[in-house]
């Protein structure tokens, strides 16, 4: 089954087009990760989807439901309406880079705050889910703390949290380590590789080389704001005849 489905995906800002008729889509229990250049359109990319960004032209089709098409005479980029827009928003969780976390909210009030106003949750359930993930970050003993009492990890590993109590069907991570120290890197990537293989549906731009090869079922790369190659770990790491991708995976010691 088809989570997400990208086709012909343009977007401008002002004359320069950042995405160029990007086409790919992810499977259920998929874990696609997304790897390139810093400039090349990958944050641009997931913020498409999560409706951060609006495109250009192209077509975007999230679990079934059509986000956005170009189906009019100018071939133009038609949004579904608002009400339809937020109700397909729902089936995504998105972690950022530098956690989001609202810092004068708890812990627990941090994940549970959406919980309450987006899905309606009582306070009850909402704080049930939220110990439930807190236990799964091996976070349990902090539902009381501030993000400023935490370290990098563990904030982030609490947003991933509060993504997760939103119950997305496909979550996604925009560079989730990028705003570590190299030994907290390690900490959030466990947890992604646990959900991968809980078969969660995740699409991840990383920078991280070993994690997109070892984890990932699928492998995008992207170079000025084009798919140079798209593929297996397999095909994109050992067996890619592409020069540019090639010349950018040198540069990394696997």
């Amino acid at each position: 089954m088809k989570m997400l489905e990208m086709k012909n995906i343009r977007k401008s800002f002002g004359d320069n087009e950042v995405l160029k008729n990007i086409s790919f889509d992810v499977e259920k229990g998929e874990v696609l990760a997304i790897i390139g250049p810093s400039g090349s359109g990958k944050s641009t990319l997931l913020r498409s989807i999560t409706q951060l960004e609006t495109i250009d032209s192209g077509e975007i089709i999230i679990c079934g439901d059509t986000l956005v098409s170009s189906t009019g005479y100018d071939g133009k980029a038609q949004y579904v309406s608002k009400k339809e827009r937020a109700a397909i928003s729902r089936h995504l969780g998105l972690v950022f880079q530098n956690f989001n976390l609202f810092p004068h909210f708890s812990v627990m009030r941090n994940i549970t705050e959406a919980q309450r106003k987006v899905l309606g949750r009582s306070k009850e359930a909402s704080e049930e889910i939220a110990r439930k993930l807190l236990k799964k970050m091996g976070l349990e003993n902090k539902e009381n703390a501030y993000p400023c009492e935490l370290s990098g990890g563990q904030q982030q590993r609490v947003s991933i949290a509060r993504a997760l109590a939103l119950s997305p069907e496909i979550l996604l991570f925009d560079e989730p380590t990028s705003a570590l120290d190299p030994e907290l890197t390690g900490e959030i990537l466990k947890v992604i590789r646990e959900l991968a293989e809980e078969k969660m549906t995740m699409i991840v731009v990383t920078h991280e080389m070993l994690f997109a090869e070892g984890v990932a079922d699928k492998v995008i790369f992207m170079d000025k704001g084009y798919i140079i190659e798209n593929g297996t770990p397999e095909e994109v790491f050992k067996n890619s005849e592409n020069e540019r991708t090639k010349a950018f995976l040198s540069n990394y010691n696997r």
